[in-house]
């Protein structure tokens, strides 16, 4: 049971975190000096890969608003909806993450930094698996990343976002062999980015 409490206290500690970097990300955009840009929009479409699964890449998409704190740094609120499979289509994971980071950018066209995220992971056994053996259930994850772009402006209030990021979380349980698996995963995507 110990063990249990300890890991929802880490999970209840992670969306904390994740919680107060969102907050400050969106509170420090609408607080943001005169001199810097306005807020953007950055609807993407990309390619996700899992560190060790079963998937070659899979497409996922995502929608971003980031906003500038100062001429260097910047802010990013993210969702994102990707899949992958694992034990040889045994299992399917379906993965809704909210993330936020904070880029430094050394300059306007390309980017680089870091962040924290909530992820709902739902996970899908096949119908070859024994309900006895694994049921399909979701769980909520924390997890850091890394990550940086490059931004090519088209107009004044547009501008072609290409970014990657490696995602890192902790070590899954899953009810087949191996009993564990690491969720890490890279995701390359391309986007535009609409200022507002």
């Amino acid at each position: 049971m110990r063990v249990t409490n300890q890991h929802q206290g880490l999970q209840l500690a992670g969306l904390a975190l994740f919680a107060a970097s969102v907050a400050l990300a969106f509170s420090m955009t609408s607080v943001r000096p005169a001199h810097a840009s306005s807020a953007e929009i950055v609807p993407a479409i990309g390619i996700t890969k899992s560190v060790d699964g079963d998937d070659k890449g899979k497409v996922y998409g995502s929608l971003a608003l980031r906003g500038n704190l100062t001429p260097f740094l910047m802010a990013e609120a993210q969702g994102a909806y990707r899949t992958e499979s694992r034990f040889d289509d045994q299992l399917k994971l379906r993965m809704w993450p909210i993330t936020a980071s904070l880029y430094l950018k050394p300059v306007d066209a390309l980017y680089i930094g870091a962040g924290v995220g909530w992820y709902q992971i739902s996970y899908n056994y096949s119908d070859a698996v024994p309900s006895t053996v694994a049921e399909d259930h979701t769980t909520q994850e924390f997890g850091v990343h890394v990550g940086g772009g490059l931004r090519v402006p088209l107009a004044p209030t547009a501008a072609v976002d290409i970014s990657g990021r490696y995602v890192m979380m902790r070590d899954q349980e899953s009810h087949l062999v191996p009993e564990k698996f690491n969720p890490d995963f890279w995701t390359t995507s391309v986007g535009l980015a609409f200022k507002f």
